[in-house]
Order: C-alpha cells, then sequence, then structure tokens
C-alpha cells in the first residue's frame, strides 16, 4: 500500500487531546479506554487477548506487523481490542509463519486502528493523566464533534465486561498439538487417574489452557456465571479462575462463586481478573489503576527473588483491605508497590496478579502451574487418607 493511499484518521481523548494520523484495518468509529502496551513483541496475542474488551491499545514498540498475523498465535476466537494505535505499520510482513498482514487482518474482524501519531507523546500523556476513553474514526474528522462522542461513553470503572467474553457452553479442551512445552503425565500415584480441573472463564486465555493441559490435566471450562454447584458436580481436583476484562468488582456473579467455592477446600489458583476475585471473595477490596500494568518486563517478588512477568490489568487489590489473619502477600510489583500475589494461611488457594502462562512474555512463573499441580495432588492423598 502507498502512503499516498491512506485515508485520514483521528484520535480524540476524553480531556480533547487530540492527534491526527492514518487509518490501517477496518474504517468507521470506535471509542474505549485508550491504555498503552510496553511488549516489544507479541501484537497478535494482545489483540486477541480477551483482557482487552472494551480497550484501545497503544503499542509504544514503533514497529507493529513486520511479523504479520498467524492462527498459532491467536489467544482466542477473535480479537477483543476497539483499536489499535500505532506509530508505524509493516504492510508486507516478512516470516515464514506468516499468513496474513496486519492491516488485512484487522480489517477482517471490522478492528479500527490509526497510525503515523507521536505514540510517545500519547503514552506520556496516559502516564501524567491516566487511563481515560477516547475514539478512532476515519468519518468523524473534526475534534470536537468526536469529543462529544467520547464523552457519552461509559467509564471503565463499574463494568462488567466478562459477559461479552465468556464461553456460553461448558466444553473440555483439548489441544496437546499446538503447545510447543513438553507434556508432563500428571497422574495420581495410587489410583492412576487423571487430575481434573474446572477453570472457570471470565475471559480465558488459549495459552493458559495449553499450560494446564501440557501438565497432564483434564481441563472443562465453564461460563463465568455457572453456579457452584454445577462446578462441584464435575468432581474437580482443582478449580481456575482465569483472566478477563473490566471492573472485578463488578463480576459479582464470579465474586459470589468464589466464596461459595471456599467452603469446599479444594486447591484454587487464580491469574489476573481470577486473582482479584478471589482477593474479592476473602473481603477485600479492589481499586482502579491510574495507567495500569501492561507489559512483558514488570518485576515482582518479595524476599530476595524478583521475578520478570507478563502483566495486563487495569485495577489491582487494595493490600490493606485483606484479612491479615487469613491471607498473605507473596508477591508485590516492584516499581509500585501494589499486590502482585496472594495465598490462603489455611486454604490451598493462591493467585497471582500476573501471566506466568506468557504468550506472550518471559516464563519466569511457570512454576506455579506446577505449584497447582502438586497442591492437587496432596489434596486428593489426603481425601484418600
Amino acid at each position: 500500500m502507498l502512503f499516498s493511499d491512506a485515508k485520514p484518521a483521528l484520535l480524540v481523548l476524553a480531556d480533547g487531546t487530540s492527534f491526527q494520523g492514518w487509518s490501517f484495518g477496518a474504517t468507521g468509529t470506535t471509542i474505549g479506554e485508550v491504555v498503552f502496551n510496553t511488549g516489544m513483541t507479541g501484537y497478535q496475542e494482545v489483540l486477541t487477548d480477551p483482557s482487552y474488551e472494551g480497550q484501545i491499545v497503544t503499542f509504544t514498540y514503533p514497529e507493529l506487523g513486520n511479523t504479520g498475523v498467524n492462527p498459532d498465535d491467536e489467544e482466542s476466537i477473535r480479537p477483543h481490542v476497539r483499536g489499535a494505535i500505532a506509530k508505524n505499520i509493516c504492510y508486507r510482513p516478512s516470516n515464514w509463519r506468516s499468513t496474513e498482514s496486519l492491516p488485512d487482518y484487522l480489517k477482517r474482524h471490522h478492528i479500527i486502528g490509526i497510525y503515523g501519531i507521536d505514540t510517545r507523546a500519547l503514552t506520556r500523556k496516559i502516564r501524567a493523566t491516566g487511563a481515560m476513553n477516547g475514539a478512532i474514526s476515519t468519518e468523524v474528522l473534526d475534534p470536537a464533534d468526536l469529543l462529544l462522542q467520547v464523552q457519552r461513553a461509559p467509564s471503565m470503572a463499574g463494568l462488567n465486561l466478562v459477559r461479552g467474553v465468556t464461553t456460553q457452553k461448558v466444553y473440555e479442551w483439548a489441544d496437546p498439538t499446538e503447545s510447543s512445552w513438553e507434556f508432563r503425565p500428571t497422574l495420581d500415584s495410587a489410583t492412576g487417574e487423571q487430575l481434573t480441573v474446572v477453570a472457570i472463564d471470565f475471559g480465558i486465555k488459549r495459552n493458559i489452557l495449553r499450560r494446564l493441559a501440557s501438565y497432564g490435566c483434564r481441563v472443562i471450562v465453564v461460563p463465568a456465571d455457572t453456579p457452584p454447584e454445577e462446578i462441584l458436580k464435575f468432581n474437580p481436583d482443582g478449580i481456575f479462575l482465569s483472566n478477563g476484562p473490566g471492573d472485578p468488582a463488578a463480576v459479582t456473579e464470579g465474586i459470589e462463586t468464589a466464596r461459595a467455592l471456599l467452603e469446599s477446600e479444594k486447591p484454587m489458583f487464580g491469574i489476573c481478573m481470577g486473582h482479584q476475585i478471589l482477593g474479592l471473595s476473602l473481603g477485600g477490596e479492589t481499586f482502579k489503576l491510574k495507567f495500569g500494568h501492561r507489559g512483558l518486563n514488570q518485576p515482582c517478588g518479595l524476599h530476595q527473588r524478583v521475578e520478570i512477568t507478563s502483566q495486563n490489568h487495569g485495577f489491582a487489590i487494595d493490600a490493606d483491605s485483606l484479612p491479615d489473619a487469613d491471607v498473605e502477600i507473596t508477591h508485590l510489583n516492584l516499581n509500585d508497590r501494589t499486590v502482585a500475589g496472594l495465598r490462603h494461611k489455611s486454604l490451598p488457594l493462591f493467585s497471582v496478579q500476573y501471566h506466568p502462562e506468557a504468550s506472550p512474555g518471559p516464563h519466569d512463573a511457570d512454576y506455579l502451574f506446577d505449584n497447582f499441580v502438586q497442591s492437587m495432588r496432596e489434596h486428593r492423598q489426603q481425601r484418600a487418607g
């Protein structure tokens, strides 16, 4: 595509700041919360991560689309972002795995993008002012007119977006061929039976399911509003709470379900939204971060151990709200000291605010899946004994 063929596009933020650029992907108008991701790789995984539902993502790395897209790197059935913002766009990708260019992919999925703007200035603006709603348009090119549309959009705080991304039916995950990790059979040594995990889908990424399966677990995925008694009918060895979009405090059905499942005393493991849901079910509170954590190099730890982690969230658990008698903080985000991990002092449950399954990102925290498996084995042995 020649630069002279590009259509003008306009980005307007809720505070009136505007950026003029060029369109890639679909045409039209889109509105969402404008955030930024600092990762240098993994744009397709970001675009298809359900946790980005309702958001327009700014990619701080200046080149986007160089390796194209392919079916293997998708984290869900479709892109979930409302829009994409980039400095430069590649229309002719060069990679042996590529099956389609990024602009063609976004156009096919009706996702609007804008490029040719100063993404550094935009990122500094969000860092200083905070994440806010914005709009990209190829049809409304007057900033004042587009601002009126932005101002009518609801804030992310208070939004339950899980209902739009969770599965509509129960299914069993089966995808052993797509995992690049070694398959590790997870059988009870006494009975030879496979461990069963029920994963509550708040917007689950495929690589989480791959990681659980790679440890040999049978994984049953259920909708976010599945009652606890229905979950327990599967007689799971463990319960997993997934990532997801929006305000965790608004996902009341998930909080109530998690609270009820605590009484089963079964091992539970939560990631991102699942971490927040567990914290809320234990009596904690959450709050909206100024601009969130979205990238591949967030340092987390506590006692002389640091994990470099992949993160994508705009809310966090208030450390002071957690009941000290029952809950222990295991990890802090070492950039801003927010809660990045917790575990219960007597029940077999733990959670982290980051993504140990990566895709994209580092694998420092993959051991958490093994910890979950070990917890399920111990729980099964205790029941048998």
